[in-house]
């Protein structure tokens, strides 16, 4: 089955805008990555093939040229966006699985599914996306529509807009969707004014904190790799490798008490709760390992990668604001990893000290310029060596590093596709090269934590137990606090 494109700004087989250097750098042959969204509905998906075709023609296309497109060199050798025609039966997948199964059952068989489409790569032939739609239930959902969207077409937070473009108020269509506050809980900060002169030192800090935070990116982006541990094999190839995807929730509710109490923002106790969580786990771990020469967690070197979006903070925007010359939060990838060592338990004795070294140091480093002197070297890296060798670069600093992290805020009311309610939401980077990757985002009043580990070295029930207990640890820590403990 044929689907005719609406659009008519552009003719097939026109070439239309650049592509940008970032596109480039994750849809090349070093680096190609790729985001995986799950909507796990409420009710059985009983879609009809003219229902899918008008959400696609209609609401999904529309949303961006690139969706309609595929990577070409002009005459000059720069690479375009050339639009081609889109054919149903390339993008839109229905597995089949055995019939008459148990939810438990279907559990294995749609994790195995994630798995299998997580290994393998986008043609070049066509655009890079696909749709999967798993109309077996487990015991999470009634039914799942999985969206495979390739990096090169935006960022998280520019797919996230595609796709709630996609998706009504369940109560009631007319009403737009709202997103919790981002404001942070630091009220207890004292703006009192201050003379000019005292900001010289806080200059000079930052100067030395941009060089030594540049530099270190360097040295681990090219030369110092993390330690081999219960959360890095350190392995070649991990991108072709299989990849167990699961998740666990957290109560927002919860989150917020914490960070409240604290005066941090939601993101602070999130990265805590994860480090607390990898150091249980490693240390759990490492005692079984210790004839496999696998460094303990108390005495291993260990970083994560915290995306930033470097877009300005607010709400997500339409897409049609998205897309304009100069936009306030543009269409794209914008964003730029922090490197944050992973504090050991041996060092940090206090578990709500997780939440502190996090908020201090993500704040340091959101403060640094080092985020602009990294997309100056990228860009001189590109001129001299082209874009394959900055996808060399990116690709050997997530080897180099044993976790990334990445979060999204997402609607507080529940959202429906064809009213077909949706009653839980997750997400998950695909096709890079560390062993494990964590994303979070927040649905109706839970976070939900998604973990990508690499099968065979990660026991994903046992991290998720470790996760759990870092939670319940930090949540008591938290409400038990009576004095400050904050780190100087």
């Amino acid at each position: 089955m044929k689907l005719i494109n609406i659009q008519k700004n552009m003719e097939f087989g026109e070439t239309g805008e650049p592509v940008s250097p970032n596109a480039q750098y994750f849809n090349s042959s070093i680096l190609s990555i790729s985001i995986l969204a799950v909507l796990e509905f409420e009710i059985p998906i009983n879609f009809t093939d003219a229902q899918i075709i008008s959400l696609i023609n209609h609401v999904f296309l529309p949303i961006n040229e690139r969706f309609s497109s595929i990577m070409v060199e002009d005459q000059n050798g720069k690479k375009r966006w050339k639009r081609v025609e889109v054919l149903l039966e390339d993008h839109v997948k229905t597995p089949i699985f055995p019939s008459s199964l148990s939810p438990e059952s279907y559990d294995d068989h749609f994790d195995d599914y994630l798995s299998k489409i997580s290994q393998e790569r986008f043609s070049q032939n066509k655009p890079l996306w696909e749709i999967h739609i798993v109309k077996y239930p487990t015991t999470k959902a009634a039914g799942n529509v999985i969206f495979k969207l390739h990096h090169a077409l935006g960022d998280g937070y520019s797919l996230m807009g595609a796709l709630l473009s996609c998706l009504q108020r369940a109560e009631n269509p007319s009403l737009p969707l709202t997103f919790p506050s981002r404001r942070s809980s630091r009220s207890m900060i004292n703006h009192e004014k201050r003379s000019v002169f005292s900001y010289i030192p806080h200059f000079f800090l930052s100067i030395f904190e941009t060089v030594s935070d540049f530099s270190w990116s360097i040295l681990k982006s090219s030369l110092i790799e993390d330690h081999r541990t219960a959360i890095r094999s350190g392995n070649e190839g991990l991108e072709f490798q299989p990849t167990i995807i699961t998740t666990m929730a957290f109560s927002l509710d919860q989150i917020k008490l914490i960070k409240d109490k604290l005066g941090v923002t939601i993101n602070d106790v999130i990265v805590g709760i994860i480090f607390l969580g990898s150091q249980l786990y490693m240390q759990e771990i490492s005692i079984s390992q210790e004839a496999n020469n696998i460094s303990s967690g108390s005495e291993s070197h260990s970083t994560a990668l915290v995306l930033l979006n470097t877009r300005m903070l607010g709400d997500y925007k339409s897409i049609e604001e998205m897309t304009k010359h100069k936009a306030d939060m543009p269409w794209g990838n914008r964003f730029t990893f922090l490197h944050i060592p992973i504090p050991s338990l041996t060092k940090l004795s206090n578990p709500l000290d997780f939440v502190y070294y996090s908020q201090k140091l993500v704040a340091r480093k959101r403060n640094s310029f080092d985020v602009y002197l990294t997309s100056m070297l990228l860009d001189i890296m590109k001129k001299l060596g082209g874009a394959d060798a900055v996808s060399g670069y990116i690709r050997k600093t997530l080897k180099n590093t044993s976790m990334t992290i990445s979060n999204m805020i997402g609607p507080v009311e529940q959202m429906a596709l064809a009213n077909h309610p949706i009653k839980g939401l997750y997400y998950m980077v695909i096709g890079t090269p560390e062993d494990l990757d964590i994303s979070v985002i927040s649905y109706m009043g839970e976070l939900r934590v998604a973990f990508g580990t690499e099968k065979g070295h990660i026991d994903p029930h046992k991290f998720k137990l470790c996760m759990q207990n870092a939670y319940e640890i930090i949540l008591e820590a938290t409400l038990n606090k009576s004095t400050k403990n904050k780190l100087n």
